[in-house]
């Protein structure tokens, strides 16, 4: 599925079976919560913190998939195409940081 086929079919299940969107702010303090279940399976997975029974059922793709919903849900509402927004992020980055990580000590 294209990113483009994502935000219609999201934007058609909001409409059918959601019935409307959150309001935008609402989205963003969604966003957050879903963002911070990502956090969270993350230190426990990769990180130091150890994990509770609560944790064993959570995993990182679904998770992954609860930002992206909720990102494009925004992104539809505010009237972002984001397959073009995306492309644009690429151009500025391919500028802007032509060079930057390359020339980056830490990395090397």
């Amino acid at each position: 599925m294209t990113i483009k086929e994502a935000q219609e079919k999201i934007d058609g299940w909001i409409t059918t079976v959601g019935v409307r969107y959150f309001s935008e702010l609402t989205n963003m303090a969604i966003l957050t919560e879903e963002v911070g279940e990502v956090a969270r399976i993350m230190a426990r997975k990769y990180g130091d913190q150890s994990s509770k029974a609560s944790d064993e059922k959570k995993e990182l793709a679904d998770e992954l998939a609860d930002v992206l919903w909720v990102l494009f849900c925004i992104a539809n509402q505010t009237g972002i195409d984001m397959t073009e927004a995306l492309e644009k992020n690429f151009e500025k980055k391919n500028i802007r940081d032509a060079t930057r990580h390359k020339e980056n000590k830490k990395l090397q």
